[in-house]
């Protein structure tokens, strides 16, 4: 009896294909929707947890950034931080909880802030003889007025922060309605999206007059966007 050569590999059995096409049409249907629900969380999350994007409406922040200005606020550094100061902040106004603005943070809870002869000064405890902020975003010709264009003094407790718009001559901000409280921050400038030669992220300054206790020269670190003012 000749020795019978078996194939070299793997051999398969025949297998019996079922025609059920209600059944299969089901199974498409049902990965169909666990996939779209996966996509939905993820968006949802990085929406509303992670990344926000948002369209400059007006001048109130020229020259750093300009009228339809398309750029990216993240969150999560105020989910495990404390804003700090020199932050772009988008955030809702107390005065006017269904906008969103854009300011920067100049005032930390504990400061307290006075402005005058175009100057701001801050007295905190770690500068208790008031030290004179630089801000070198500001253009020279833009002038720190107050409403009644005498001295301002605000001092901020728990929570609370002082902000401008750095067009200070053409902004609604915290010299108008005061404080700002955390809980109404949204995030804070991450990346400039477009124009694209304004592309890139946007970095804190560093006040080099004030002593503080926190190191402030880090980075800042199918959606429509919202307009923020």
């Amino acid at each position: 009896m000749k020795n019978e050569q078996k194939p070299i590999g793997e051999t398969l059995n025949d297998l019996e294909f079922k025609n059920e096409p209600v059944k299969d049409f089901f199974y498409f249907v049902w990965d169909l929707f666990k996939t779209g629900v996966i996509v939905f969380l993820i968006a949802f999350s990085i929406r509303y947890f992670l990344i926000q994007p948002f369209i400059v409406e007006g001048s109130s922040m020229l020259p750093n950034f300009v009228d339809q200005e398309y750029l990216l606020a993240e969150k999560l550094s105020y989910i495990v931080s404390d804003p700090k100061r020199g932050d772009v902040v988008i955030f809702k106004p107390p005065n006017s909880p269904t906008q969103n603005y854009i300011k920067r943070i100049i005032g930390l809870p504990g400061d307290t802030i006075n402005i005058i002869n175009n100057q701001i000064t801050i007295t905190n405890k770690d500068n208790p003889n008031s030290q004179i902020i630089s801000e070198p975003y500001v253009p020279n010709n833009f002038q720190t007025l107050t409403s009644k264009k005498e001295e301002f003094e605000l001092t901020l407790g728990d929570n609370s922060y002082f902000v401008l718009g750095d067009n200070r001559e053409h902004s609604s901000d915290s010299r108008e309605w005061g404080i700002l409280p955390r809980t109404n921050m949204i995030g804070r400038a991450w990346l400039t999206i477009k124009p694209l030669n304004r592309f890139g992220t946007h970095k804190r300054l560093e006040y080099t007059s004030l002593k503080t206790s926190n190191i402030e020269n880090t980075i800042l670190a199918g959606i429509e966007p919202n307009s923020i003012y």
